[in-house]
């Protein structure tokens, strides 16, 4: 069993540890999923593809008032004046979470506009990159130097935590103790096939290795019964944290 590294002040309820990524097209395919879930998934993660539609405030106004949490997962970079001006509309829409990219400029912008509830998450390295893209992109660092290098920049510059990889969550936990969040896509249960996400760990991995959320997508979307699949997550983070 892991005991929980985090502040007493933000004790974390094991059904809010499961993030699910809401990724559908459309307004009615969400409410159809999220009716679908029920009470097994209490945390949404709301991005780009719903971003892109018409409804995307609807639905984060719609997902509140059925006692879910949302993140709203925009990835914002922009000069500091736009996200700080972005940030602070964020902050009235009720979401907990909202990722911004760990510029530290923008970090900072972000910070400073979020308010007493809305928490910033700073993107490190996508899950989807691997090390041959860093060279291409005339990186020099590796992959868990780069994530440590934004993460340590990100939560200096004020923000809450970070998103990143559950190979990078142990060296992130160790480098920024236990007040900072740490929230983990790339979740794979075991056996899963990764698709195309290169760095996947399974939800047990990812919490022994210091994550407090984990974000979990197309397993539970496109399973045959979604509801039992988060359930089946469910009852492993229950196994994990007792």
């Amino acid at each position: 069993m892991v005991t929980a590294v985090t502040e007493p002040s933000r004790r974390i309820a094991n059904r809010e540890r499961l993030i699910f990524a809401l990724d559908v097209p459309d307004l009615d395919a969400a409410k159809s999923l999220v009716s679908q879930l029920g009470d097994s998934v209490a945390f949404y993660k709301i991005g780009l593809e719903l971003a892109t539609s018409r409804h995307y405030f609807e639905l984060l106004d719609w997902l509140l008032r059925h006692d879910k949490k949302v993140f709203a997962d925009l990835k914002l970079y922009d000069i500091p004046a736009t996200v700080t001006a972005a940030v602070r509309q964020l902050a009235r829409s009720g979401a907990t979470f909202l990722t911004v990219h760990a510029d530290r400029a923008v970090a900072e912008a972000a910070a400073q506009a979020k308010g007493d509830a809305l928490k910033i998450l700073a993107v490190t390295v996508l899950t989807s990159v691997a090390p041959s893209d860093l060279a291409e992109m005339g990186i020099a660092l590796s992959l868990e130097e780069l994530a440590l290098k934004r993460a340590r920049q990100a939560v200096s510059a004020g923000c809450d935590g970070v998103i990143a990889s559950g190979l990078e969550a142990a060296p992130l936990r160790a480098a920024l103790g236990a007040k900072a969040l740490i929230v983990t896509p790339g979740i794979r249960p075991a056996g899963g096939a990764a698709a195309d996400q290169r760095r996947v760990v399974t939800p047990t991995l990812a919490f022994q290795a210091g994550a407090d959320h984990i974000v979990v997508g197309r397993p539970i979307r496109d399973a045959a019964d979604p509801y039992r699949a988060a359930s089946a997550i469910q009852e492993e983070i229950a196994g994990v944290f007792g």
